[in-house]
């Protein structure tokens, strides 16, 4: 079987299947990337990569998102029409929707079965749009987020089934198209991402050991989405009240959601300016490898999650499946996962002392948390274990090249 993978970056949420399917010597699998990260290789996957001349941001705030797609979309495109001239026409394509790398792959390829991969749907009246504005939405930001779910429903429309990561997701979707909408998580490696009782952590220049409390924060980005000025204002209570304690934060300093400060500073600059914090005891380790970034959730006393609704992290399932005692928000895609007190802990995303005091108590009876680590690692096994959900995958692939789906 001939497969094609389209995703701006590499591996991204195809990592696991991809390797998979590449495993298999009567594959031929291609992934058309913006991103090719050279250090990473699988085996049986050849990597082809489309020129994105993004240019400058048009005037027309509206039509940008848009434009950004198109131009997206016509970079794969022209890649497309390359590998048909080599001789290369899939059976199967595998593409993530959202970027626009997706627009055009039934205008060069409308024979192949389109597995699309949708883990967003803008809505003007709820989920992250809303979530803390004191004013109803204007007309122009509604009518720029119908042009970012202009690529999204193409694909929607152009796919035989497309596939969202969680019910919460997919409940953002137009009701009437839900019914193309499969729900099937990426899936965690449980085997890899395991509980070591007593870790120690010695990471990135950063050793901890004995008896230290420390609590954890993990995220691509420092931003409000994350939560993160909410968690660093919490900092601020915690280390007043609780001397012996450290934290530990993983992630860029960068905005990944949302838009920037509009003075040109990072929401850790804004955080570390404007709050008093004993900085011998706040410890930023940037992006980790996953080596490193797993020794620092086992060793982790209390792992703090925050998000708004929109989409859910792979570090809140990772996390849990290492045993951490997890502290989350008390919104919609952590409330799937979350069972408040039998698995973890939710606490309000805007209350930097509620998530404070829920944290200190965490941190005063590290004795009462065994059973709530245990059975966060539970949820992970019985809910998002990747061996079971790569088997749906696959059984998904199997079933639309054979006809039967």
């Amino acid at each position: 079987m001939r497969i094609l993978f389209i995703h701006p970056n590499f591996p991204a949420q195809f990592r696991h299947i991809a390797t998979a399917l590449g495993r298999d010597s009567e594959n031929e699998v291609i992934f058309a990337t913006q991103n090719p990260r050279p250090e990473w290789e699988i085996p049986g996957v050849t990597k082809k990569i489309f020129e994105h001349a993004s240019g400058e941001n048009i005037k027309n705030p509206v039509l940008n998102p848009f434009v950004k797609t198109y131009k997206m979309g016509e970079a794969v495109f022209k890649l497309l029409l390359k590998l048909k001239k080599e001789g290369f026409t899939p059976d199967l394509i595998y593409g993530h929707s959202g970027w626009g790398s997706t627009w055009f792959i039934r205008d060069v390829f409308p024979a192949a079965r389109f597995i699309g991969y949708f883990e967003w749907y803008y809505n003007q009246d709820g989920a992250d749009v809303m979530f803390d504005r004191g004013k109803a939405i204007t007309p122009a930001s509604s009518a720029r987020l119908r042009m970012k779910n202009a690529v999204i429903l193409n694909d929607l429309l152009a796919c035989d089934v497309g596939i969202c990561p969680t019910k919460w997701q997919k409940a953002q979707f137009p009701e009437s198209l839900q019914y193309k909408l499969t729900e099937i998580h990426d899936g965690i490696q449980t085997s890899f991402f395991r509980p070591f009782p007593d870790a120690n952590l010695d990471i990135e220049g950063i050793s901890l050991k004995g008896p230290e409390k420390i609590i954890t924060y993990c995220a691509r980005g420092m931003e409000p989405y994350r939560g993160f000025p909410q968690f660093m204002a919490s900092l601020e209570i915690i280390l007043e009240e609780d001397k012996t304690c450290h934290a530990v934060i993983a992630g860029s300093e960068r905005v990944c959601y949302g838009p920037p400060l509009p003075d040109g500073k990072t929401y850790k600059e804004k955080m570390l300016e404007t709050l008093s914090l004993d900085m011998s005891r706040i410890h930023f380790t940037g992006p980790l490898p996953y080596g490193s970034y797993l020794k620092l959730l086992q060793a982790s006393s209390v792992h703090v999650y925050l998000t708004r609704p929109f989409v859910l992290s792979w570090s809140l399932l990772e996390a849990l499946s290492s045993g951490c005692v997890v502290v989350g928000s008390d919104t919609e895609p952590v409330r799937e996962v979350i069972e408040e007190g039998v698995n973890g802990f939710l606490v309000d995303f805007f209350s930097p002392d509620e998530i404070a005091r829920k944290v200190l108590a965490i941190l005063s009876y590290p004795s009462f948390m065994a059973e709530v680590r245990k059975k966060a690692r539970d949820t992970i096994i019985k809910n998002y274990d990747l061996n079971h959900k790569l088997a749906a995958h696959l059984n998904l692939i199997k079933k639309l090249t054979k006809d039967e789906f």
